[in-house]
């Protein structure tokens, strides 16, 4: 990971995805996206890989704010 990598909250992956943010959570633990854990637990997502998913996804919001 880049020290310029900007991680993203299961929230604001979903609102990109339009789903529910435990999708997010089961998309993580099957493989699909790469999370990684804060030290009290929960869970983030880098932004490079979000985009490059959303990218082959058709109908989602490929603006991330």
């Amino acid at each position: 990971m880049s020290e310029q990598e900007v991680l993203l909250t299961p929230s604001e992956v979903a609102a990109l995805f339009r789903v529910d943010p435990k999708t997010v959570t089961r998309w993580a633990k099957a493989g699909k996206l790469t999370s990684i854990r804060t030290l009290g637990g929960h869970r983030r997502y880098k932004e490079s890989e979000v985009k490059a998913l959303l990218k082959t996804v058709p109908g989602a919001n490929p603006e991330i704010a």
